[in-house]
Formats: structure tokens, C-alpha cells, sequence
């Protein structure tokens, strides 16, 4: 299996970028697998704990674990995001037809370079409560996105 590679140009601007993870299928593993591939391939800043929550949405599924990550990346915006489909995909991922069901690993950017991004931070809790964990341990704020 062919794996994105993060390269690093000498020079280029680096970006920080705030992760939500949540997974409901052998979550324990696949939280675990995330970290050590998200460690050993990103700068990470900054973790929280992770948080059992009752699923969101279609109901039929496991309780999820979630968490949120601050990690550096010398990536664009759409190469990070693709970099962390292909994460998702080498940890299982099976996109089926019920999109808020049982996955092995979703990871989500909530905030890219310090602007929120995913209303997500907004409206969930099991978003919202990790990712402030990380702002206060890495004396982060964010600041709402800008719109044209």
C-alpha cells in the first residue's frame, strides 16, 4: 500500500493544524494506531485525553472515543486534508452509506493556523471539549473564520 509522504521543503511555511479524532470501532486500537502514525509523520504540539461519547446521529453503533490533536505540518490545507483521508484509509476507514456511522477513525480539522474551520467546535461537545484541552495546554486560542 502507497502512503502520502510528508516532505519538508527547506524554507516553507509551516502550519498548525487542530485535529478531532473520534473512532467507535476497536477504539482503543485504532486510537492508538492514529497517534503513533500522527507522532511519527507530524510535529505534535499538543494531545488531549481521550473522551467516551454516546453517538451522534444514527443511533445503532458503539459509544466513540474521541480526542483532539495540535500538530505542525510544513502541508497546504488540501495536501494536510488529503493526508489525513489516507490515514484514515491505511487505519481501515470503510466510507459506507450511513455518515454518521461506526468507523475505525475519523480525523477532522477544526482549526487550521488558529481560525476555526468546522462548526463541528460549535455544535458538539465531544468536539469542543477536547480541543480546548489542547488550547490550554499549548496557550492557544482560536479565532473565528473570516468570511468573504
Amino acid at each position: 500500500m502507497q502512503h502520502m509522504l510528508l516532505q519538508t521543503t527547506p524554507g516553507a511555511a509551516h502550519h498548525e493544524c487542530l485535529i478531532s479524532l473520534g473512532t467507535n470501532i476497536e477504539p482503543e486500537h485504532h486510537f492508538v494506531e492514529a497517534l503513533t502514525i500522527l507522532r511519527s509523520e507530524c510535529e505534535l504540539i499538543a494531545s488531549s485525553e481521550a473522551i467516551r461519547t454516546a453517538p451522534v446521529g444514527y443511533q445503532h453503533q458503539p459509544d466513540f472515543l474521541n480526542a483532539a490533536l495540535l500538530v505542525r505540518t510544513p502541508l497546504v490545507y488540501d495536501a494536510f486534508r488529503a493526508y489525513l483521508k489516507d490515514v484514515e484509509n491505511r487505519l481501515g476507514r470503510v466510507r459506507g452509506p450511513i455518515k454518521s456511522g461506526p468507523r475505525t477513525m475519523d480525523l477532522d480539522i477544526v482549526a487550521w493556523d488558529g481560525e476555526i474551520i468546522d462548526e463541528g467546535y460549535y455544535q458538539h461537545s465531544y468536539v469542543r471539549r477536547p480541543v480546548d484541552e489542547v488550547l490550554t495546554a499549548s496557550c492557544r486560542t482560536l479565532k473565528q473564520r473570516e468570511h468573504s
